[in-house]
C-alpha cells in the first residue's frame, strides 16, 4: 500500500475491493502488450487504480491520427517524435508517481514474448492483430499466465478473460485467424474512440477483479458490445475447453512460439506502411545512418528512433534494425527499399 492511501480512498470504499484488495493491487505486476487505442486506456485506468508495476511493450511511434482515440497522447508528443511506450511512461509518472512503470520499445514476437510476461501476474491485450494475440495466447498458456483478450473495430468490440487450465483459451474460441479478405480492419471499417474506451474499460475491470482477489467474480464468457447500436451479447463458454480439440490447451502445441507462423514483414493497419523485423541482433549507429541518408533525403533522430524521407517513402528505424516503411502496403516492395537504403 502506498504511503498516501487517500489517493485510493474512493476505490477501496467499494466493498468488493476494500483496503485488503487495494493492498493486493499495489503488490501486483502486469504486462500490457500494445499502447494504442486499447492500451492507452488500460494504462491510464490501471495506473490510477494503483497497480504496483506496469510493463508496456509497443513497437510504434505516435502519429497525428492516433490522437482521435489514444487517450494518453497529445500534440507535444508528436513534436518530440516519441515512441508510444516512452510517451506513456512520461504521462504515468505525472499521473501516479508511486507505481513502477517499465516502457519497452520493441516488436513482440516469438523470440521475446515469454521474457515480457514471465514475471507478471496478469497480461492484458492492447494489440490490433490476431497474429500477436495467438502468440500471447500460446505464451500465456505455456507459462500459466492469466490474460485478458480485447479487440475493437468500428463501433464494436469483444473481450474475454482467459485463465489457463480453467477457462477456454483464445484458440478454443477462434481456431485460426479469419482470412484477411473477410476481416474488416481500421482501413476499411475505421474505429471510433468510445468503442475502444468501453472495451478497454471492461478489460480493466476484469483486471481489477483478478488482482484484488475477486477471482470468483470474473466474467467467464466472450462478451460482445456495439457502442453505436448498444447491442450486447454474451456467449457462454462453459464446457468449450473440454469439447474442443484445441492444439494449445489439449496438445500443448505452441506453434506460434516456434516462429513458423511469424512473418518477417507486417502490414500495419490503417497506415499504408510495412514493418520489417530483422532476425539477427544488431545495434544501429544512428549518426552513421544519418550520414548515409543525408546524401539522398532528409533525416533526424533521437535516442529512441531514426526518421528519414526518401523518394516518397518515410522511414522510422529503431536501434535493433526494425523499421517501419510508410508509403507502401506491399511487403516485397518494403523489403527491397529496406535493403537498398539500410542493408540486410
Amino acid at each position: 500500500m502506498t504511503k498516501d492511501i487517500s489517493r485510493y480512498h474512493r476505490q477501496y470504499l467499494f466493498q468488493k475491493i476494500g483496503e485488503e484488495g487495494q493492498r493486493k493491487l499495489s503488490a501486483s505486476r502486469i504486462a500490457i502488450i500494445g499502447c494504442g487505442a486499447l492500451g492507452t486506456v488500460l494504462i491510464n485506468t490501471l495506473a490510477r487504480a494503483g497497480v504496483g508495476f506496469i510493463r508496456v511493450v509497443d513497437r510504434d511511434f505516435i502519429e497525428l491520427n492516433n490522437l482521435q482515440r489514444q487517450v494518453l497522447f497529445d500534440e507535444d508528443d508528436i513534436k518530440e517524435n516519441l515512441p508510444k511506450a516512452i510517451a506513456a511512461e512520461r504521462k504515468v509518472k505525472r499521473i501516479n508517481s508511486t507505481i513502477k512503470f517499465e516502457a519497452v520499445v520493441s516488436d513482440v514476437n516469438f523470440t521475446n514474448i515469454e521474457q515480457f510476461i514471465k514475471d507478471v501476474d496478469l497480461v492484458l491485450d492492447g494489440t490490433d492483430n490476431f497474429e500477436t494475440r495467438f502468440l500471447m495466447n500460446d505464451a500465456c498458456v505455456k507459462l500459466g499466465k492469466p490474460w485478458i483478450y480485447g479487440a475493437v473495430i468500428g463501433s464494436h468490440g469483444l473481450t474475454m478473460t482467459i485463465i489457463p487450465g480453467e477457462t477456454p483459451c483464445l484458440r478454443c474460441v477462434f481456431e485460426s485467424a479469419p482470412p484477411p479478405e473477410l476481416t474488416p480492419t481500421c482501413d476499411t471499417a475505421g474505429i471510433i474512440a468510445p468503442a475502444s474506451v468501453v472495451i478497454a474499460s471492461l478489460e480493466s475491470t476484469e483486471a481489477i477483479k483478478f488482482l484484488s482477489g475477486n477471482k470468483k467474480d470474473l466474467n467467464r464468457s466472450l462478451y460482445s458490445y456495439d457502442v453505436w447500436t448498444r447491442e450486447a451479447k454474451s456467449f457462454r463458454l462453459e464446457g468449450l475447453r473440454e469439447a474442443t480439440d484445441c492444439p494449445t490447451c489439449k496438445s500443448r502445441n505452441f506453434e506460434f512460439l516456434t516462429g513458423d507462423k511469424t512473418p518477417k514483414t507486417t502490414t500495419l493497419c490503417g497506415r499504408n506502411a510495412v514493418q520489417i523485423t530483422r532476425s539477427d541482433r544488431i545495434k544501429l549507429d544512428f549518426k552513421e545512418l544519418a550520414h548515409r541518408f543525408e546524401k539522398v533525403g532528409e533525416a533526424k533522430f533521437n535516442p529512441f528512433m531514426f526518421q528519414a524521407k526518401v523518394d516518397g517513402y518515410e522511414f522510422t528505424i529503431f536501434p535493433d534494425g526494425r523499421a517501419i516503411i510508410k508509403g507502401t502496403n506491399d511487403p516485397a516492395q518494403a523489403k527491397t527499399i529496406y535493403s537498398k537504403y539500410i542493408g540486410v
